[in-house]
């Protein structure tokens, strides 16, 4: 998927929110991608702590599109109806 109302209703509609990490990258720094799942229900159960995961913090979706954008990705959804876990993604490069 390239559409960000796409990509956005897919993760909407599994409790998904946008992350970004940023790290190291020889003289720079290169920012990484993920989605997280079911972030909100952890958030929301009395769990004031910060909503970093291994590196990673929440962000707007806008500064997550940026960050697509920027890196020439689009992300692939698991279509399989047979069962599995329907938050199956990965990022692959745009063409």
């Amino acid at each position: 998927m390239t559409s960000r109302e796409e990509i956005r209703e897919w993760a909407a509609a599994r409790g998904g929110n946008p992350m970004l990490m940023e790290t190291p990258d020889g003289t720079g720094s290169r920012t990484l991608l993920q989605l997280t799942f079911g972030q909100y229900e952890i958030n929301t159960d009395g769990n004031e702590g910060p909503d970093r995961l291994g590196g990673f913090q929440m962000v707007s979706w806008d500064d997550w599109f940026a960050a697509l954008d920027a890196n020439n990705l689009a992300v692939r959804v698991s279509d399989d109806p047979s069962g599995g876990n329907e938050a199956e993604f990965e990022f692959v490069a745009k063409v």
